[in-house]
């Protein structure tokens, strides 16, 4: 039986088996790109037809059509099911890349309704830069004016973020919203990543941990090689360049690859566990801007949690330098994600995060009770985007003080505010590396003191979180919480 609710999707095939409909999608999906990639090689050969193929060159699709016999109203579900009849459906790319999490998907919406998925070819054609990297590298200004008549180019009034902003509206005929971001969003974001990180993102993990200092890096490139050399829970660590060390126990072992000759804006290392499911770490540098910027794009991989590592400025005279702050309120003074997400819109802590960094504290320094409150403390942080603000002491002190802050930095709130817009779980951990507000500024043998004691211990603590959240079950990150309701189905 074939669907034909599904406006403007042709080929469609239905499905029951989500292995299956991942394979469909797959050949779909191939289909295009080769067709994209052949007439692409034969316009640079003068052939002349080389658009006769790009007809069919679009995104596959997958949708689920959804009566009022099948609505499915399970309290306890975060995803993987919809509450409203309808006619559901999305754009996909690259699922060779996301074929996991494809299944997954598709198996609950199977599973959770009684209804088969339609597969079929979408009425979204594929840019070009999106299938052919380094499209213009060898195209001189007569091939770049073909180029553009011949190919579709990507297309900014159509790739947005209104369905994570909650403010998209369905066009007539148009299926209603079955993820969170179309396919060309996707792709734009996938080629922004390996621009940023310099590393490609087949490689990226789905824990992040995010840092302001270069001196984490070190420490985690020093336990990535380590655990690749003598352990058998990671089969890789790469840099960037994707620079990858393998694990013999995983392949032949040895290094590959070249690191580039200046790091990227902000590079990227991943531990690679064979699921995918290990830890990648970026050095977004200092201020709010990046911090936006490379988790508005690593959010369309769905990661199962991000957390920030950094150091802070200590607002209250009982810290000391070293301390930690485990946020679980923000103060959102970044000036970066307004138009995305109110200022009214709550940043509330994520329970699950919060009991794993408290615990991974309490594992690694082995500090518990009384004594665990007297370097951990848990409180607002203010992050801003001002990197002077102490500069503004007289205006800012009574501000800091009504809304209860104890540390000030410059990318936690962004995260955690971008974590909650696109339903990420995720968590702060910051150490006090300077007060401010008590004279205590961050002199060089001062910082350098702190960063000698602190990083080692503070990065294990980050990877320790990571591990307590998956012995304590992936699914239970995803809960109802971070999610609206009128929520797409795919998590």
């Amino acid at each position: 039986m074939k669907q034909t609710d599904h406006t403007g999707v042709t080929e469609i095939e239905e499905f029951t088996d989500a292995g299956a409909a991942v394979e469909r999608i797959c050949a779909i999906y191939d289909r295009s790109a080769d067709a994209i990639r052949a007439a692409f090689r034969d316009l640079l050969d003068g052939k002349p037809g080389a658009a006769s193929g790009l007809d069919g060159a679009r995104y596959p699709y997958v949708g689920i059509t959804i009566d009022q016999t099948h609505i499915y109203t399970e309290a306890g579900l975060a995803h993987g099911a919809l509450s409203d009849p309808g006619v559901y459906g999305a754009t996909l790319t690259r699922p060779d890349l996301f074929a996991d999490y494809l299944r997954a998907q598709i198996s609950d919406l199977i599973n959770h309704h009684g209804l088969p998925v339609a597969v079929g070819l979408s009425w979204r054609p594929i840019p070009l830069p999106f299938v052919v990297e380094d499209a213009t590298a060898d195209v001189g200004p007569g091939e770049i004016q073909k180029m553009q008549e011949l190919f579709h180019l990507p297309d900014l009034s159509s790739i947005d973020d209104d369905i994570v902003n909650g403010t998209f509206q369905a066009k007539t005929g148009e299926p209603k919203p079955l993820a969170l971001f179309s396919a060309a969003r996707v792709d734009y974001s996938l080629h922004r990543l390996s621009h940023y990180t310099a590393t490609s993102v087949d490689y990226f993990q789905r824990f992040l941990l995010f840092t302001n200092y270069e001196r984490y890096v070190d420490e985690f490139v020093v336990h990535g090689l380590e655990q690749v050399h003598s352990g058998d829970e990671y089969s890789a660590f790469v840099e960037p360049g994707d620079v990858v060390t393998t694990n013999s126990k995983f392949g032949k072992g040895g290094t590959t690859g070249t690191a580039p000759t200046h790091l990227p804006q902000m590079p990227a290392y991943h531990l690679v566990r064979e699921n995918g499911e290990g830890i990648t770490l970026v050095n977004i540098g200092v201020g709010p801007s990046n911090a936006k910027t490379i988790t508005d794009h690593v959010a369309v991989l769905r990661p199962h949690a991000w957390l920030m590592l950094g150091h802070c400025a200590g607002l209250r005279r009982s810290q000391r330098l070293g301390d930690y702050v485990l946020a679980h309120g923000y103060v959102r003074e970044d000036r970066v994600l307004y138009q995305d997400i109110p200022l009214w819109a709550p940043v509330p802590p994520i329970a699950e995060i919060q009991v794993a960094l408290q615990e991974a504290v309490a594992r690694i320094t082995g500090l518990r009770g009384s004594e665990m409150k007297t370097r951990l403390r848990t409180g607002t942080v203010a992050t801003t985007d001002n990197r002077n603000w102490e500069l503004r002491y007289g205006e800012l002190r009574q501000r800091l003080n009504q809304a209860r802050a104890i540390a000030v930095d410059m990318e936690s709130a962004t995260i955690a505010a971008n974590g909650f817009r696109f339903r990420v779980p995720y968590g702060t951990l910051l150490c006090v590396s300077d007060k401010p507000l008590h004279g205590e500024i961050k002199l060089r043998g001062m910082a350098n003191a702190v960063y000698r004691e602190r990083i080692s211990q503070h990065l294990k603590i980050g990877l320790e979180t990571v591990k307590i959240l998956r012995e304590n079950g992936i699914e239970q990150l995803h809960s109802r919480k971070l999610r609206g309701f009128d929520e797409p189905a795919f998590r």
